[in-house]
Protein backbone atom coordinates (compact mmCIF):
# COMPACT_ATOMS: atom_id res chain seq x y z
CA UNK A 1 0.00 0.00 0.00
CA UNK A 2 3.06 2.63 0.39
CA UNK A 3 4.27 1.49 -3.01
CA UNK A 4 0.99 2.49 -4.07
CA UNK A 5 0.40 5.53 -2.31
CA UNK A 6 3.94 7.13 -3.01
CA UNK A 7 3.41 5.90 -6.40
CA UNK A 8 -0.05 7.80 -6.57
CA UNK A 9 2.27 10.88 -5.00
CA UNK A 10 4.83 11.30 -8.09
CA UNK A 11 1.85 10.94 -10.41
CA UNK A 12 -0.06 13.70 -9.34
CA UNK A 13 3.51 15.65 -8.76
CA UNK A 14 3.68 14.82 -12.28
CA UNK A 15 0.45 16.24 -13.61
CA UNK A 16 0.13 19.41 -11.87
CA UNK A 17 3.78 20.50 -13.15
CA UNK A 18 2.84 20.05 -17.02
CA UNK A 19 -0.57 21.79 -16.34
CA UNK A 20 1.72 24.95 -14.49
CA UNK A 21 4.63 24.70 -17.29
CA UNK A 22 1.62 24.72 -20.01
CA UNK A 23 0.21 27.56 -18.01
CA UNK A 24 3.51 29.37 -18.45
CA UNK A 25 4.42 28.16 -22.01
CA UNK A 26 0.67 29.66 -23.19
CA UNK A 27 1.86 33.33 -21.71
CA UNK A 28 4.79 32.98 -23.18
CA UNK A 29 3.16 32.29 -26.48
CA UNK A 30 0.77 34.87 -25.87
CA UNK A 31 -1.77 31.98 -26.63
CA UNK A 32 -5.05 32.43 -24.11
CA UNK A 33 -5.86 28.44 -23.51
CA UNK A 34 -7.10 28.56 -19.93
CA UNK A 35 -9.99 29.90 -18.48
CA UNK A 36 -9.55 30.12 -14.77
CA UNK A 37 -13.00 28.37 -13.78
CA UNK A 38 -12.84 26.08 -16.26
CA UNK A 39 -9.53 24.73 -14.88
CA UNK A 40 -10.75 24.95 -11.95
CA UNK A 41 -13.55 22.85 -12.51
CA UNK A 42 -11.29 20.19 -14.38
CA UNK A 43 -8.52 20.02 -11.41
CA UNK A 44 -11.83 19.35 -9.12
CA UNK A 45 -13.07 16.67 -11.22
CA UNK A 46 -9.39 15.15 -11.60
CA UNK A 47 -9.13 15.16 -7.01
CA UNK A 48 -12.81 13.62 -6.99
CA UNK A 49 -12.06 10.76 -9.36
CA UNK A 50 -8.73 10.01 -7.72
CA UNK A 51 -10.14 9.88 -4.30
CA UNK A 52 -12.55 7.78 -5.43
CA UNK A 53 -9.93 5.28 -6.70
CA UNK A 54 -8.35 5.56 -3.38
CA UNK A 55 -11.46 4.06 -1.55
CA UNK A 56 -11.84 1.71 -4.25
CA UNK A 57 -15.35 2.68 -4.88
CA UNK A 58 -15.80 0.75 -8.07
CA UNK A 59 -16.45 -2.95 -8.45
CA UNK A 60 -14.37 -4.70 -10.43
CA UNK A 61 -16.46 -8.29 -11.84
CA UNK A 62 -13.75 -10.01 -12.59
CA UNK A 63 -9.74 -9.00 -12.01
CA UNK A 64 -7.14 -9.67 -14.16
CA UNK A 65 -5.42 -11.71 -12.03
CA UNK A 66 -8.35 -14.44 -11.81
CA UNK A 67 -8.69 -14.29 -15.64
CA UNK A 68 -4.80 -15.40 -15.93
CA UNK A 69 -4.80 -18.21 -13.25
CA UNK A 70 -8.19 -19.67 -14.89
CA UNK A 71 -8.16 -18.58 -18.84
CA UNK A 72 -4.38 -18.18 -19.67
CA UNK A 73 -3.12 -20.77 -22.73
CA UNK A 74 0.58 -20.00 -22.24
CA UNK A 75 2.68 -19.39 -19.55
CA UNK A 76 4.78 -16.46 -20.61
CA UNK A 77 7.73 -14.93 -18.39
CA UNK A 78 8.14 -11.36 -17.54
CA UNK A 79 10.31 -10.00 -20.35
CA UNK A 80 10.46 -6.81 -22.70
CA UNK A 81 8.15 -8.50 -25.32
CA UNK A 82 5.55 -9.26 -21.99
CA UNK A 83 5.64 -5.58 -22.01
CA UNK A 84 5.01 -4.57 -25.56
CA UNK A 85 2.75 -7.31 -26.06
CA UNK A 86 0.51 -6.28 -22.99
CA UNK A 87 0.72 -2.33 -24.05
CA UNK A 88 -0.59 -3.11 -27.46
CA UNK A 89 -3.53 -5.44 -26.01
CA UNK A 90 -4.64 -2.41 -23.81
CA UNK A 91 -4.49 -0.30 -26.26
CA UNK A 92 -6.36 -2.26 -28.90
CA UNK A 93 -9.26 -2.88 -25.82
CA UNK A 94 -9.25 1.26 -25.24
CA UNK A 95 -10.16 2.06 -28.76
CA UNK A 96 -13.17 -0.38 -28.45
CA UNK A 97 -14.14 0.49 -24.88
CA UNK A 98 -13.15 4.29 -25.87
CA UNK A 99 -15.39 3.99 -28.75
CA UNK A 100 -18.38 2.32 -27.17
CA UNK A 101 -18.56 4.81 -24.54
CA UNK A 102 -18.86 7.46 -27.41
CA UNK A 103 -21.58 5.88 -29.46
CA UNK A 104 -24.20 3.54 -26.70
CA UNK A 105 -26.35 5.57 -24.76
CA UNK A 106 -26.08 4.16 -21.14
CA UNK A 107 -22.24 4.25 -21.81
CA UNK A 108 -21.91 7.78 -22.60
CA UNK A 109 -22.57 8.98 -18.99
CA UNK A 110 -19.36 7.99 -17.42
CA UNK A 111 -17.41 9.87 -20.34
CA UNK A 112 -19.54 12.35 -21.16
CA UNK A 113 -17.38 14.17 -17.98
CA UNK A 114 -13.94 14.07 -20.17
CA UNK A 115 -15.32 15.96 -22.84
CA UNK A 116 -17.50 18.58 -20.75
CA UNK A 117 -14.83 21.32 -20.82
CA UNK A 118 -15.38 24.02 -23.91
CA UNK A 119 -11.59 24.70 -23.47
CA UNK A 120 -9.13 21.83 -24.56
CA UNK A 121 -5.47 22.01 -22.35
CA UNK A 122 -4.28 19.76 -19.60
CA UNK A 123 -6.54 20.66 -16.90
CA UNK A 124 -9.58 18.67 -19.27
CA UNK A 125 -7.14 15.97 -19.70
CA UNK A 126 -7.73 15.68 -15.70
CA UNK A 127 -11.38 15.27 -16.16
CA UNK A 128 -11.94 12.01 -15.18
CA UNK A 129 -15.45 10.36 -14.32
CA UNK A 130 -16.96 9.36 -10.86
CA UNK A 131 -20.14 7.49 -12.17
CA UNK A 132 -18.40 4.46 -13.17
CA UNK A 133 -18.92 2.41 -10.05
CA UNK A 134 -18.82 -1.24 -12.13
CA UNK A 135 -15.78 -2.12 -14.24
CA UNK A 136 -17.62 -3.31 -17.56
CA UNK A 137 -15.03 -3.93 -19.80
CA UNK A 138 -13.15 -6.59 -18.16
CA UNK A 139 -14.00 -9.11 -20.79
CA UNK A 140 -11.57 -6.96 -23.09
CA UNK A 141 -8.59 -7.79 -21.50
CA UNK A 142 -9.56 -11.91 -21.80
CA UNK A 143 -7.02 -12.86 -25.10
CA UNK A 144 -3.97 -11.00 -22.91
CA UNK A 145 -5.12 -13.23 -19.68
CA UNK A 146 -5.31 -16.17 -22.63
CA UNK A 147 -1.73 -15.47 -23.82
CA UNK A 148 -0.24 -15.53 -20.55
CA UNK A 149 0.87 -11.79 -19.93
CA UNK A 150 1.67 -12.09 -16.39
CA UNK A 151 -0.28 -9.86 -13.77
CA UNK A 152 2.48 -8.19 -12.64
CA UNK A 153 3.16 -6.88 -15.79
CA UNK A 154 -0.30 -5.75 -16.42
CA UNK A 155 -0.10 -3.72 -13.31
CA UNK A 156 2.83 -1.49 -14.40
CA UNK A 157 1.03 -1.08 -17.86
CA UNK A 158 -2.35 0.16 -16.83
CA UNK A 159 -1.17 3.07 -15.10
CA UNK A 160 1.26 3.84 -17.60
CA UNK A 161 -1.07 3.18 -20.43
CA UNK A 162 -3.41 5.29 -18.87
CA UNK A 163 -0.25 8.34 -17.77
CA UNK A 164 0.77 8.12 -21.50
CA UNK A 165 -2.67 10.16 -22.73
CA UNK A 166 -2.42 12.94 -20.93
CA UNK A 167 0.19 15.15 -22.67
CA UNK A 168 -1.82 15.57 -26.09
CA UNK A 169 -4.70 17.33 -24.31
CA UNK A 170 -3.35 21.00 -25.39
CA UNK A 171 -3.69 23.30 -27.78
CA UNK A 172 0.35 24.66 -28.10
CA UNK A 173 1.56 21.37 -30.15
CA UNK A 174 0.54 21.84 -33.50
CA UNK A 175 2.00 19.22 -35.95
CA UNK A 176 4.82 16.50 -35.00
CA UNK A 177 5.60 15.58 -38.41
CA UNK A 178 6.07 11.40 -38.91
CA UNK A 179 4.80 10.75 -35.72
CA UNK A 180 1.66 12.30 -37.41
CA UNK A 181 1.24 8.97 -38.59
CA UNK A 182 2.35 7.06 -35.97
CA UNK A 183 1.08 7.67 -32.68
CA UNK A 184 -2.09 9.60 -31.19
CA UNK A 185 -0.71 13.53 -31.35
CA UNK A 186 -2.68 16.72 -29.63
CA UNK A 187 -3.80 17.79 -33.32
CA UNK A 188 -4.93 14.08 -33.59
CA UNK A 189 -7.09 14.08 -30.01
CA UNK A 190 -8.23 18.01 -30.99
CA UNK A 191 -10.67 16.48 -33.22
CA UNK A 192 -11.92 14.07 -30.87
CA UNK A 193 -12.90 16.57 -28.70
CA UNK A 194 -14.36 18.66 -30.74
CA UNK A 195 -17.97 18.98 -31.80
CA UNK A 196 -17.75 19.60 -35.24
CA UNK A 197 -19.93 18.10 -37.51
CA UNK A 198 -16.68 16.79 -39.52
CA UNK A 199 -15.16 15.50 -35.81
CA UNK A 200 -17.65 14.09 -34.20
CA UNK A 201 -17.03 10.48 -32.92
CA UNK A 202 -13.67 10.33 -34.71
CA UNK A 203 -9.99 9.38 -33.34
CA UNK A 204 -10.69 6.82 -30.71
CA UNK A 205 -6.98 5.28 -30.19
CA UNK A 206 -4.91 5.81 -26.84
CA UNK A 207 -1.53 5.82 -28.11
CA UNK A 208 -1.73 4.30 -31.64
CA UNK A 209 -3.47 5.48 -34.33
CA UNK A 210 -3.45 2.79 -36.39
CA UNK A 211 -6.57 1.74 -34.85
CA UNK A 212 -8.78 4.62 -36.10
CA UNK A 213 -7.27 4.21 -39.80
CA UNK A 214 -7.91 0.56 -39.79
CA UNK A 215 -11.74 0.78 -38.07
CA UNK A 216 -12.71 3.61 -40.40
CA UNK A 217 -12.65 6.81 -37.55
CA UNK A 218 -10.15 8.17 -38.50
CA UNK A 219 -10.28 12.18 -39.08
CA UNK A 220 -7.83 15.15 -39.53
CA UNK A 221 -7.65 18.10 -38.51
CA UNK A 222 -7.85 20.93 -40.87
CA UNK A 223 -6.63 24.55 -40.77
CA UNK A 224 -10.19 25.50 -42.39
CA UNK A 225 -11.82 24.38 -39.99
CA UNK A 226 -10.96 24.97 -36.38
CA UNK A 227 -11.85 22.20 -33.61
CA UNK A 228 -15.03 23.79 -31.12
CA UNK A 229 -14.73 22.16 -28.23
CA UNK A 230 -17.76 20.57 -25.46
CA UNK A 231 -20.48 18.04 -25.83
CA UNK A 232 -23.64 18.58 -28.10
CA UNK A 233 -25.60 18.99 -24.86
CA UNK A 234 -23.66 21.60 -22.69
CA UNK A 235 -23.23 20.89 -19.27
CA UNK A 236 -23.97 24.50 -17.93
CA UNK A 237 -21.80 23.50 -14.81
CA UNK A 238 -18.74 24.21 -13.68
CA UNK A 239 -20.01 21.06 -10.79
CA UNK A 240 -18.28 17.70 -11.40
CA UNK A 241 -20.96 15.69 -9.81
CA UNK A 242 -23.94 17.68 -11.25
CA UNK A 243 -21.83 17.00 -15.12
CA UNK A 244 -21.20 13.09 -14.43
CA UNK A 245 -24.66 12.67 -13.68
CA UNK A 246 -26.43 14.69 -16.13
CA UNK A 247 -26.79 11.81 -18.91
CA UNK A 248 -27.88 9.17 -16.66
CA UNK A 249 -30.63 11.87 -15.49
CA UNK A 250 -31.61 12.74 -18.64
CA UNK A 251 -32.51 8.65 -19.72
CA UNK A 252 -33.47 7.77 -16.20
CA UNK A 253 -36.46 10.68 -16.55
CA UNK A 254 -36.88 10.10 -20.69
CA UNK A 255 -37.52 5.96 -19.52
CA UNK A 256 -40.03 7.01 -17.29
CA UNK A 257 -41.82 9.58 -19.47
CA UNK A 258 -42.02 7.48 -22.59
CA UNK A 259 -45.42 5.79 -23.22
CA UNK A 260 -43.87 2.74 -25.29
CA UNK A 261 -42.70 0.01 -23.46
CA UNK A 262 -39.99 -0.93 -26.08
CA UNK A 263 -39.01 2.45 -25.81
CA UNK A 264 -38.24 2.11 -22.16
CA UNK A 265 -35.66 -0.18 -22.90
CA UNK A 266 -34.23 1.13 -26.39
CA UNK A 267 -33.04 3.95 -25.38
CA UNK A 268 -30.56 2.66 -22.99
CA UNK A 269 -28.62 0.53 -25.67
CA UNK A 270 -29.50 2.81 -28.83
CA UNK A 271 -27.18 5.67 -30.54
CA UNK A 272 -26.04 7.97 -27.76
CA UNK A 273 -28.39 11.00 -27.91
CA UNK A 274 -31.38 8.78 -29.75
CA UNK A 275 -34.63 9.58 -27.25
CA UNK A 276 -37.74 8.55 -27.99
CA UNK A 277 -40.03 10.88 -30.25
CA UNK A 278 -43.05 11.09 -27.64
CA UNK A 279 -40.43 12.65 -24.86
CA UNK A 280 -38.55 14.40 -27.52
CA UNK A 281 -41.72 16.62 -28.81
CA UNK A 282 -42.86 17.11 -25.32
CA UNK A 283 -39.59 17.66 -23.45
CA UNK A 284 -37.27 19.23 -25.97
CA UNK A 285 -33.57 19.18 -24.85
CA UNK A 286 -31.44 22.26 -26.25
CA UNK A 287 -28.42 20.97 -28.19
CA UNK A 288 -25.81 22.76 -30.15
CA UNK A 289 -26.97 22.67 -33.32
CA UNK A 290 -23.98 24.77 -35.07
CA UNK A 291 -20.63 24.34 -33.65
CA UNK A 292 -19.87 28.09 -34.97
CA UNK A 293 -23.49 29.10 -32.75
CA UNK A 294 -21.67 27.79 -29.54
CA UNK A 295 -22.29 30.18 -26.50
CA UNK A 296 -19.61 29.17 -23.98
CA UNK A 297 -20.36 28.48 -20.30
CA UNK A 298 -19.68 31.46 -17.69
CA UNK A 299 -21.06 32.74 -14.90
CA UNK A 300 -20.65 35.58 -13.05
CA UNK A 301 -17.42 35.90 -10.62
CA UNK A 302 -15.13 38.65 -8.98
CA UNK A 303 -11.00 38.74 -8.93
CA UNK A 304 -11.77 37.74 -5.09
CA UNK A 305 -14.21 34.75 -6.00
CA UNK A 306 -11.47 33.66 -8.61
CA UNK A 307 -8.68 33.46 -6.18
CA UNK A 308 -10.85 32.15 -3.25
CA UNK A 309 -11.53 29.11 -6.01
CA UNK A 310 -8.07 28.92 -7.00
CA UNK A 311 -7.45 28.61 -2.61
CA UNK A 312 -9.85 26.16 -2.64
CA UNK A 313 -8.83 23.63 -5.56
CA UNK A 314 -4.97 24.09 -3.83
CA UNK A 315 -5.57 22.88 -0.50
CA UNK A 316 -7.45 20.10 -1.75
CA UNK A 317 -4.85 19.10 -3.96
CA UNK A 318 -2.61 19.20 -0.53
CA UNK A 319 -5.51 17.00 1.20
CA UNK A 320 -4.93 14.85 -1.17
CA UNK A 321 -1.38 14.60 -0.53
CA UNK A 322 -2.89 14.10 3.18
CA UNK A 323 -4.97 11.29 2.09
CA UNK A 324 -2.09 9.55 0.29
CA UNK A 325 -0.11 10.10 3.88
CA UNK A 326 -2.59 8.02 5.78
CA UNK A 327 -4.12 5.35 3.60
CA UNK A 328 -1.27 2.98 4.48
CA UNK A 329 -2.39 3.20 8.37
CA UNK A 330 -6.10 4.55 8.92
CA UNK A 331 -8.78 2.14 9.00
CA UNK A 332 -11.27 1.88 5.90
CA UNK A 333 -14.30 3.66 7.83
CA UNK A 334 -12.01 6.30 8.86
CA UNK A 335 -10.76 6.85 5.30
CA UNK A 336 -14.36 6.68 3.89
CA UNK A 337 -15.49 9.75 6.23
CA UNK A 338 -12.56 11.65 5.06
CA UNK A 339 -13.27 10.99 1.27
CA UNK A 340 -17.14 11.92 1.98
CA UNK A 341 -16.01 15.17 3.54
CA UNK A 342 -13.75 16.02 1.01
CA UNK A 343 -16.20 15.30 -2.21
CA UNK A 344 -19.11 17.50 0.06
CA UNK A 345 -16.57 20.28 -0.34
CA UNK A 346 -15.69 20.11 -3.50
CA UNK A 347 -19.39 20.03 -4.55
CA UNK A 348 -19.87 22.88 -2.51
CA UNK A 349 -17.30 25.30 -4.09
CA UNK A 350 -18.06 24.17 -7.35
CA UNK A 351 -21.63 24.99 -6.90
CA UNK A 352 -20.55 28.33 -5.50
CA UNK A 353 -18.66 28.88 -9.23
CA UNK A 354 -22.15 28.22 -10.76
CA UNK A 355 -23.71 31.10 -8.26
CA UNK A 356 -26.00 27.75 -7.43
CA UNK A 357 -28.46 28.52 -4.14
CA UNK A 358 -27.63 24.55 -3.52
CA UNK A 359 -23.64 25.74 -2.30
CA UNK A 360 -24.70 27.22 1.09
CA UNK A 361 -26.35 23.91 2.23
CA UNK A 362 -23.62 21.60 0.93
CA UNK A 363 -21.47 24.32 2.76
CA UNK A 364 -22.84 24.01 5.91
CA UNK A 365 -23.15 20.03 5.65
CA UNK A 366 -19.61 20.30 5.39
CA UNK A 367 -18.75 22.44 8.21
CA UNK A 368 -20.80 20.61 10.83
CA UNK A 369 -19.34 16.87 10.04
CA UNK A 370 -15.80 18.89 10.35
CA UNK A 371 -16.65 20.59 13.37
CA UNK A 372 -18.13 17.27 14.70
CA UNK A 373 -14.88 15.57 13.85
CA UNK A 374 -12.56 18.10 15.46
CA UNK A 375 -14.96 18.04 18.80
CA UNK A 376 -14.84 14.43 18.90
CA UNK A 377 -11.32 13.43 17.66
CA UNK A 378 -9.45 16.58 18.52
CA UNK A 379 -7.31 16.15 15.62
CA UNK A 380 -7.79 16.29 11.71
CA UNK A 381 -7.19 12.46 10.69
CA UNK A 382 -3.57 12.41 12.68
CA UNK A 383 -2.82 16.04 10.81
CA UNK A 384 -1.85 16.92 14.51
CA UNK A 385 1.27 14.22 14.29
CA UNK A 386 3.30 16.29 11.34
CA UNK A 387 1.56 19.95 12.45
CA UNK A 388 0.79 20.58 16.35
CA UNK A 389 -1.77 22.73 15.52
CA UNK A 390 -4.06 21.56 12.56
CA UNK A 391 -7.32 21.63 14.70
CA UNK A 392 -7.22 25.56 14.95
CA UNK A 393 -6.19 26.12 11.37
CA UNK A 394 -9.13 23.51 9.88
CA UNK A 395 -11.34 25.06 12.28
CA UNK A 396 -10.51 28.86 10.93
CA UNK A 397 -10.68 27.50 7.20
CA UNK A 398 -14.39 26.06 7.96
CA UNK A 399 -15.39 29.38 9.55
CA UNK A 400 -13.68 31.25 6.13
CA UNK A 401 -14.60 29.14 4.34
CA UNK A 402 -18.61 29.22 5.31
CA UNK A 403 -18.08 32.67 5.73
CA UNK A 404 -17.14 33.61 2.06
CA UNK A 405 -20.25 31.45 0.78
CA UNK A 406 -22.75 32.83 2.94
CA UNK A 407 -21.30 36.00 1.86
CA UNK A 408 -21.27 35.33 -2.15
CA UNK A 409 -24.72 32.67 -1.75
CA UNK A 410 -26.41 33.69 -4.63
CA UNK A 411 -30.09 35.26 -4.46
CA UNK A 412 -31.14 34.61 -8.25
CA UNK A 413 -30.54 31.86 -11.04
CA UNK A 414 -26.63 32.05 -12.62
CA UNK A 415 -26.81 34.23 -15.70
CA UNK A 416 -24.04 33.62 -18.32
CA UNK A 417 -23.00 36.10 -21.13
CA UNK A 418 -21.64 35.44 -25.07
CA UNK A 419 -18.31 34.71 -24.96
CA UNK A 420 -16.30 34.88 -28.27
CA UNK A 421 -13.21 33.28 -29.16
Amino acid sequence: MTTYANAFKILLIIYFSLLIIEWIVSILMKKKVYNPMDAISGMSSGITNNTKALLKLTIVIMSYEWMFDHLSLFEMKVSPWAYILAFVGFDFAYYWRHRWAHEINFLWNRHLIHHSSEEFNLSAGMRQPISGFIELYFFLYIPIAMLGVPTMVVAVIAPLHRFAQFWYHTRLITRMGILEKIIVTPAHHRVHHAINAEYIDKNYSAIFIIWDKLFGTFQEETLDNPPVYGIKKAAQSWNPFLINFMHITQLIKDTWNTKKITDKIKIWYKKTGWRPADVTEKYPVTYVEDAKTQIKYRTETTPFLITWFFIQVILHIAIQFHFLQILPVMDYSGLLLYGLVFGISVFAYTSLMDRSWIALPFEIVKCTIGFWILYNTSDWFTLNETFGMSTIVVAIYFLISLAVTAKFHPRHKSKRHIVTS
